[in-house]
Parts: structure tokens; C-alpha cells; sequence
């Protein structure tokens, strides 16, 4: 490890291991600075799929308080966008221990760049250090999509109210779930976070997305310079699609279930609520399709049946091309994976990101989504059952598979990375 840290050129990458998705970016952009002669440091806080950074062969430090399974799952329910509004996913004392730590650590190892993977804490950390700050979990969730009034209304209602026109005026001009980061701020004496939209953005923010599934130039995103509700310092590069190509097989029972007649629906709704698996499945089994379920880290055992396969984690880019329709939480790595296969998707969609995840790709006729309260209903039967029979979402997902086979998401990340260390 020390060999290689040495050519770390200063990076710090810092996933979030609560989420598979974003562990997953992680490791992506950490193979494409590997292919440029760089091994940089990791850390985290630990957590669920720390196991995804030790299969791919990433050694890592812990930093702060570690998250066990338990805290992973309360941060999942009280993250900015689906928790509740006025407060931070952590608390003060939490916030305080990971941004010192953080802070200590980059100083430490003469870090000058520190890349996060939802890490929210190093938004104060790379203030207190001096460190340049680089995002690549928003996607297409960023200020010239508010702009252009790009962001669909909200699958689940903000203050009770279904507004497109609200879910794009909100980002930049208040500050929910920016309370706790603020105090800390004012006691370490940094600046603080001056809106929602800043709290998910870096120095540097990584568009991870195809300009025309995003609907917008890269030049026009790129061209974009911050104003009121943002750090002055944050820039946009466009990179492409960066999803998981996770270093575990395919179980040889997957294999084999998938090699079975069709038509198949892979249900991968990572971070959710098992109940939430179970309405999806409960709403497919009037179709007498084949259904397989990656149960990641819940318990659905009690789903299998002769129709029905649960397994564990999953590496979705070798299940999603043998698949005829994949339904998942709409999360940027999920979406990717599935037109990156040319599989259409049917979205159920748990915050604001993943709803404009999804009605991107339903905009180019490749996805269909419905609101979480409707995953047990005959809505979400009825839209699975046409994208199952309906070639047209075939062929949407198809172009959009051509259009990432031509774009390198990863390397173009990393190098974007690199830009700003020499």
C-alpha cells in the first residue's frame, strides 16, 4: 500500500459505503486513475458495502466514527431529498468528528484533492484543510437544469404539493438539510452552505451523464458560473455515464435462472426499504413473468418461488443485457446500467435526483416510472406489462446504449480529476 500511495498525486477518494451505487463510482474512477499510473488514498466512514471496495481489491482507512449497518440504514432514511427537511442525515457530533478527522487526515497525507461519493462532510473538511473538493454523485442534478426548468415535478410531493415549477425554483434558495452543517461551520469558522443545490456540489462537480439524455449542451453546462445560493467556486465538466462494473461473478444459480425462457424482470431497488421490493414483486406476479430479485443486503427469502429468484448483491452489467425490463430506485448507476444494456426501465423513484434520473430517459421514450405509494398497484402492473410488450422502448433504450458506447465516463472523470492536481 505504501508503494502505491506514493503515487497518489494527492487524491482522496471518499465513498459513501451506505450506498452501493456510489461505492461503485468510487471504484470506477479509481480503475481509471489506476490506468493513468495514479493509486490514490481511500477513506471512509465504513458502512454496508464496504465488502464492494475490499472485492475490488481497494485497500482503504476508516476515518471518524465507523457506520454500521444500522446507522447506514437511518442515513438512507434521513438523506437530503427523502428525509425530513430540517435536519442534516447527521448529527452535530457527528458532523463535528467526521470533518476534523477528515480535515487531520488530508493534512496528514498531503492531500490537495479529496473526491466524494456523498461523503456531505468533506463540504466542510476541504474548507478547514484547503483541499479542493470534486462531486460526482449529482448527475444531471445541477444548476442549469434547475435553470431551464428541466427537473420534472417531484414523484413525492414537496410539502404536499406536486410542482415542477416548485421542484426547480427550490434548489438554489433554501437551505434544507443545511442546518447542522452551518453550525458547525460558524464554530470552525469556514464558510458555510448557502443553499440545498450547494450542499451536492464541489469546487469541481462531474456531470455524469450524456448531454443528449440531459437534453442540454455540454457547452452551455460547462459555460455555467455561480450566483446567489452557490460557493463561487463551483465549475461543471460534462464526463459521461460512470456506473458499476462490480469484480464479483455471476452466481452460477443467476446464471442459470437467466438462461431460462423470458420475459424476465430484474428487480434491483438497492437502497430502499424491503417493503418496498415487496409491493414491486406482489404487483408482478399477475404478468407470469420470470422474476429475479437482488436482494442486496434484506432479507426476501420468502419471495422466492418457481417463477421467482432472490439473490444478494449483484454485478448488474452482466445481468441487465440478459433481462427484458429492470425496475430500480432510479438512482444514477442503476439507470445507466440499464440503457448501457439497452434495457428499458421502470423507475420507482425515492428522492428528487432519481425522479429526473428517470423522466430523462422516459423524455427519449426508453423508462416509465411510479411514485413509490404505487408500487403495489395494478398502475405499476400495467406500465410493466407495456414495457415489456412494447418494442418502442426497446429500440429508445438502444439508441441511448449507442450513445454511451461512444463516451469513456470513467476516463474522462478521471481525467477531469487529474486536471486540477498538477
Amino acid at each position: 500500500m505504501v508503494s502505491n500511495i506514493l503515487r497518489s498525486s494527492g487524491i482522496c477518494l471518499l465513498p459513501h459505503c451506505a450506498y452501493l451505487s456510489g461505492t461503485s463510482r468510487i471504484i470506477e474512477i479509481h480503475r481509471a486513475l489506476g490506468k493513468r499510473g495514479i493509486t490514490p488514498r481511500v477513506a471512509t466512514y465504513g458502512g454496508t458495502y464496504e465488502s464492494a471496495l475490499r472485492s475490488a481489491g481497494i485497500e482503504y482507512d476508516l476515518i471518524g466514527p465507523r457506520m454500521d449497518a444500522t446507522r447506514c440504514a437511518r442515513f438512507l432514511r434521513e438523506q437530503p431529498s427523502s428525509g425530513p427537511v430540517w435536519q442534516s442525515a447527521y448529527s452535530d457530533d457527528e458532523l463535528r468528528s467526521y470533518v476534523l478527522a477528515e480535515a487531520e487526515y488530508f493534512r496528514a497525507h498531503g492531500i490537495t484533492t479529496a473526491v466524494t461519493g456523498f461523503s456531505l462532510t468533506t463540504t466542510l473538511s476541504t474548507r478547514l484543510a484547503g483541499v479542493r473538493l470534486v462531486g460526482e454523485h449529482s448527475a444531471g442534478w445541477v444548476p442549469p437544469m434547475f435553470e431551464r426548468g428541466r427537473l420534472p415535478a417531484p414523484s413525492t410531493p414537496i410539502f404536499g404539493v406536486r410542482s415542477a415549477r416548485l421542484a426547480n425554483w427550490f434548489p438554489a434558495r433554501v437551505k434544507f438539510y443545511c442546518g447542522g452543517f452551518n453550525r458547525i461551520a460558524r464554530e470552525l469558522g469556514i464558510p458555510g452552505i448557502p443553499s440545498t443545490a450547494a450542499l451536492v456540489l464541489g469546487d469541481l462537480t462531474l456531470v455524469t451523464e450524456v448531454p443528449e439524455v440531459l437534453g442540454v449542451p455540454a457547452a452551455e453546462i460547462e459555460a455555467w458560473r455561480p450566483g446567489r445560493g452557490y460557493r463561487p467556486s463551483t465549475r461543471l465538466r460534462v464526463t459521461g455515464p460512470l456506473f458499476a462494473h462490480l469484480p464479483i461473478p455471476l452466481p452460477v444459480e443467476v446464471a442459470a435462472f437467466l438462461d431460462g425462457p423470458g420475459p424476465i424482470v430484474y428487480v434491483a431497488i438497492t437502497s430502499s426499504p424491503p417493503s418496498l421490493i415487496r409491493a414491486v414483486v406482489r404487483a408482478l406476479r399477475p404478468l407470469k413473468a420470470r422474476i429475479l430479485v437482488a436482494g442486496t443486503v434484506h432479507d426476501l427469502a420468502d419471495l422466492a418461488d418457481d417463477r421467482t429468484l432472490v439473490a444478494g448483491v449483484l454485478p448488474s452489467h452482466l445481468v441487465m443485457p440478459r433481462v427484458d425490463l429492470a425496475i430500480t430506485g432510479g438512482g444514477q448507476g442503476s439507470v445507466q446500467t440499464a440503457m448501457a444494456a439497452g434495457t428499458p426501465l421502470l423507475g420507482v423513484p425515492l428522492q428528487l435526483e432519481q425522479d429526473l434520473n428517470v423522466t430523462l430517459l422516459e423524455r427519449r421514450g426508453a423508462a416509465r416510472w411510479v411514485a413509490p405509494r404505487q408500487a403495489g398497484t395494478p398502475r405499476l402492473t400495467a406500465l410493466a406489462h407495456e414495457l415489456l410488450t412494447d418494442s418502442a422502448y426497446r429500440r429508445a433504450a438502444e439508441a441511448i446504449r449507442r450513445l454511451y458506447d461512444a463516451t469513456d465516463g470513467p476516463a474522462n472523470a478521471a481525467d477531469q480529476i487529474l486536471r486540477g492536481t498538477a
